[in-house]
């Protein structure tokens, strides 16, 4: 089996379409196609891919808000993961963070979900405490992290 080339860039009009069949098996409450392709345009969002040629690895997306970065949503492919593509997507979205002068990081994250957590901690984000019943389907508290982009 070949090596991954991993590119991480922007998302692009024609790469939603790729990015919804994943948000799809990937979240109970998926964003819809549309959504999805309004972030791909309005300067507002900003989507990251993790492609290997053609395919698609995974994706992260970020909402700006006046000083932060509010990521919304990340997600690796099944084949994909356990190689470094969770981090590298992390990695990405804190550098254009960094370009548009951004003082942190905030995120969501569902209380069980270990894996997530520990990536999280892993980029520097620290745990400010509990949103209960965040969620749905099935319903569940939120953990609420950060990560404050220091020089």
């Amino acid at each position: 089996m070949s090596r991954m080339q991993i590119e991480y860039r922007k998302m692009t009009l024609a790469e939603v379409s790729q990015v919804f069949a994943l948000e799809v098996i990937t979240f109970s409450e998926p964003w819809s196609e549309a959504d999805l392709r309004k972030a791909a345009e309005d300067s507002l969002y900003y989507y990251a891919v993790a492609m290997d040629g053609e395919k698609l690895c995974g994706y992260a997306g970020m909402i700006f808000g006046g000083e932060e970065g509010q990521i919304t949503n990340v997600a690796v492919a099944e084949y994909a993961r356990r190689q470094g593509i969770g981090m590298g997507l992390m990695e990405h979205l804190e550098e254009q963070a960094k370009a548009r002068d951004c003082s942190g990081l905030v995120l969501e994250v569902r209380e069980s979900n270990a894996r997530a957590i520990s990536l999280y901690e892993k980029c520097g984000f620290s745990n400010l405490g509990l949103r209960p019943r965040f969620y749905r389907n099935p319903e569940e508290g939120a953990y609420i992290m950060e990560k404050l982009l220091t020089e």
